[in-house]
């Protein structure tokens, strides 16, 4: 016999003397059949049956795993609980009838409350085109003479009019009111999120970069946007994604093409292609455009979310970003989900060391869903609105493409492009900037790719235990892969020339300048407390980066150049590999020192690597902190004082051409690397002590040692 699914469609129809019978939590049940089950000759009047306790939690607990139980399932059902088949039948089309009656009520009642927003909104943003004026002059402005183009605003108006109306006329359709057709186009606004300055914090943990070290500087001085702002944003952001899309797709002449496969921008061409925009580059600036194509192991949408949230895209770049903030969400999207979203930002792009400046940029990310499916996240600059003297870098159109693939795959599409005034950057590092690899897209793109390896390890639930050491505790994984993170991100945010440190050169050692600073450590569960002196170094090393980066994330060569480790022998005794990468990874370290006092120092080091950049960071940890760890315990007060090493390419040449050994080449540095080294040492347990001369020249003796040995080390390799 075929199977027999009733539709809400097959639902019988209830008078209403049997409208009780059917809304009583199917306690109460017709015994004859009704509706269109019914027999055509006139029947005595319906006796009703109260079905016991027993019966209906059974057939609640049967109708949550199957709502349309077929013939051989009723009657089951029936024998079970000693009912009739028919009883059983009607107890569930009656069920079906009730949460049907639910459902429609609840969206209702939603339709209702998105329809009265939807038409609140709507006033308040007529009100404030009506409003707006020119920033100029001071006059009132019409829409037609903005400096952006005006037609594509007036597309992406009717898209938001459809989506308005459409959610209109359902709501009308269960409230019962008329349908109103919207003149204004724009997304809903929100009240502004104000966020923690610096990358996000974990556990309710300030962010790094402004309680680390202070404010007052620019980021901090940008206040969200004004009701005048509002219109001209939109129609900027509007255009800026239309932009991204052509630039993301276009190739020659706008794009050429380089021997080793880099994207080149034609500026002459971008003229011609996109006149409108934020205006002329400025006297002085430099324009650095390149464009990136990868494909990451992340669903598209987890990836549009970290993009727009501003702590997880802060943590997820750490290496890139040293700071960022969400000044007002002018819109959180419609249907749901990030379409149309449109938030005011500002942010801190860096290079992990002291000699190359940040960048700053105060600028509007918007997030569009195209017809195909693609998403598009867009940044670009508002320093129009703003002009400042103190500006160094322009954001023009800059973002990504984020397509779909099968098996929760995205490819993505990076296009970063920014006019710069790039000449407080140190002749080391010139190179490096010049050539784009230091903040172009290729490095986002590069970044991006490891971190969702590294996020897909803290998920993975099948840990292979054949290796030794390998830690396959999920909680405890997840535990120790917080703590690495943050460890990460402390080290990123205090080795840059931010706008928010304070740093002293040390001249006259005979090494390299070493630049430090202080901060005192409070009441902060993340770190010890004291006076904290953080010490940092860059050079060049005629040595390519991955053979540094081997050298110094191998704990049989760490005797080499860690003085603190005092001669000790290292063993990892845990790992947790986070990449296809075997330099990925995040490992527990035991110093077996002749040192009684330090025999159960333990060191937690996480080495990352990818095609622009590599960086081993480690940490002193406490043995009995780390075992709470391991077991899944929480990570947030584990006090971190991280160290450790930044290493980039030199720009002078591309990753393919480095020879083997990395043997300085014919220009005398080809293939050769960029070395950061940082130390933070506690140098006083006392936070309102004074620092002492003393301790400034322990720690730069500390490092000009280390640098030394790292050089004497690697110099004998190439020898």
């Amino acid at each position: 016999m075929p199977t027999q699914n009733t539709s809400d469609s097959d639902i019988p129809r209830i008078r209403d003397d049997d409208f009780e019978s059917a809304t009583k939590s199917g306690s109460e049940n017709q015994e004859a059949a009704s509706g269109d089950d019914q027999d055509p000759r006139p029947t005595k009047k319906k006796r009703y049956h109260r079905h016991t306790q027993h019966q209906i939690q059974e057939m609640e607990a049967f109708f949550k795993e199957c709502p349309h139980p077929d013939d051989k399932q009723r009657k089951e059902l029936s024998r079970e609980l000693g009912l009739e088949p028919l009883q059983v039948k009607f107890w569930f089309q009656n069920k079906r009838t009730q949460m049907k009656t639910q459902h429609e009520r609840h969206e209702n009642t939603q339709l209702r409350a998105d329809n009265e927003k939807f038409r609140a909104d709507n006033m308040r943003y007529r009100e404030a085109l009506n409003n707006a004026s020119c920033p100029n002059c001071g006059g009132p402005t019409a829409i037609g003479e903005m400096s952006f183009d005006e037609h594509h605003l007036r597309i992406e108006n009717a898209r938001l009019r459809e989506e308005i109306d459409r959610i209109s006329a359902i709501a009308a359709k269960y409230v019962g009111k008329p349908v109103v057709n919207y003149p204004l186009l724009s997304p809903p606004p929100v009240p502004s999120r104000p966020l923690e300055l610096g990358v996000g914090g974990f556990g309710g943990q300030p962010g790094i970069g402004g309680e680390m070290y202070g404010a007052g500087d620019l980021l901090r001085s940008i206040t969200g946007p004004t009701e005048a702002d509002k219109p001209i944003i939109i129609e900027l952001a509007v255009a800026a994604i239309e932009e991204l899309d052509r630039m993301a797709q276009m190739g020659e002449p706008l794009w050429m093409t380089t021997l080793d496969g880099t994207n080149i921008l034609n500026e002459d061409e971008y003229i011609r292609s996109f006149p409108r925009g934020i205006g002329p580059k400025p006297a002085g600036f430099k324009c650095e455009a390149s464009r990136e194509t990868t494909v990451v192991i992340m669903n598209h949408m987890n990836l549009v979310e970290i993009l727009m949230d501003v702590n997880q895209w802060s943590t997820v770049f750490s290496g890139v970003v040293s700071r960022a903030m969400t000044l007002e969400v002018l819109s959180t999207g419609v249907a749901g989900n990030y379409n149309g979203a449109l938030q005011v930002m500002t942010a801190e792009f860096q290079v992990p060391s002291p000699l190359v400046p940040t960048r700053e940029s105060y600028f509007v990310r918007y997030c569009k869903q195209h017809a195909d499916g693609t998403w598009a996240v867009v940044d670009v600059s508002l320093d129009n609105l703003r002009p400042s003297p103190a500006v160094r870098c322009r954001r023009r159109p800059s973002g990504c493409l984020i397509q779909e693939m099968p098996n929760g795959y995205s490819k993505v599409t990076w296009v970063e492009h920014v006019e710069v005034d790039d000449r407080g950057v140190h002749d080391l590092y010139k190179q490096l900037v010049s050539s784009g690899h230091a903040f172009g897209a290729k490095r986002w793109v590069a970044t991006l790719d490891r971190q969702c390896e590294r996020l897909a390890s803290a998920m993975a639930t099948h840990i292979p235990t054949g290796d030794v050491g390998v830690i396959t505790n999920q909680e405890g994984r997840k535990s120790m892969l917080k703590l690495a993170e943050r460890m990460v991100i402390s080290f990123c945010a205090g080795v840059s020339a931010s706008t928010a440190h304070t740093w002293t050169t040390l001249s006259g050692t005979g090494a390299d300048d070493v630049r430090v600073m202080t901060r005192k450590s409070v009441d902060d569960p993340g770190r010890p407390p004291g006076i904290v002196l953080s010490a940092a170094t860059s050079f060049w090393l005629p040595v390519t980066p991955n053979r540094v980066f081997d050298f110094l994330r191998d704990e049989n060569t760490r005797s080499e150049w860690d003085i603190l480790s005092n001669g000790g022998v290292v063993r990892e005794m845990a790992h947790i590999a986070n990449g296809r990468d075997t330099g990925n990874c995040v490992s527990l370290l035991r110093v077996n020192s002749a040192n009684s006092s330090q025999s159960n120092m333990l060191i937690l080091q996480e080495s990352c690597t990818d095609s622009t950049g590599n960086f081993v960071i480690y940490a002193p940890v406490d043995i009995v902190a780390m075992n709470v760890v391991l077991n899944g315990g929480d990570p947030d007060y584990v006090a971190l004082l991280p160290s450790g090493f930044a290493i980039l390419p030199d720009g002078t040449s591309s990753s393919s051409t480095q020879g083997v050994g990395g043997i300085i080449g014919e220009t005398g540095n080809s293939g050769g690397s960029l070395l950061t080294v940082a130390f933070q040492i506690l140098v006083d347990s006392v936070p309102t002590a004074k620092l002492s001369l003393g301790s400034v020249a322990t720690v730069n003796n500390l490092i000009a040692c280390t640098v030394e040995r790292i050089k004497a080390s690697l110099s004998c390799e190439t020898a």
